[in-house]
């Protein structure tokens, strides 16, 4: 059941009409500032935000990369590092 805290809203209505809002997902799985931003413009983004709002949703995940992931090389980067390798070999 959801509190009374979460049926209140401050400025706008674009989270009052979902089943589960935003915060209270977030709030209640204890995620994380980006985690949580990211989630707000993903369920936002039909009814206030349009596509700025998804562009700030990615700009939330691409921190989330950086910061739980730079060790890690991206399926783009190393996709494009086999790719350039295969065109700079002359047997190929």
């Amino acid at each position: 059941m959801t509190s009374k805290v979460y049926s209140k809203q401050i400025g706008g209505t674009h989270y009052k009409d979902m089943k589960i809002q935003p915060s209270e997902f977030i709030n209640k799985n204890k995620l994380l500032f980006a985690e949580g931003s990211a989630i707000k413009y993903i369920c936002r983004h039909a009814s206030k935000g349009e596509v700025q709002d998804l562009e700030k949703a990615k700009h939330y995940i691409d921190m989330i990369i950086e910061r739980d992931y730079s060790h890690i090389e991206s399926w783009t980067e190393g996709y494009n590092r086999r790719k350039n390798k295969k065109e700079r070999c002359p047997h190929n």
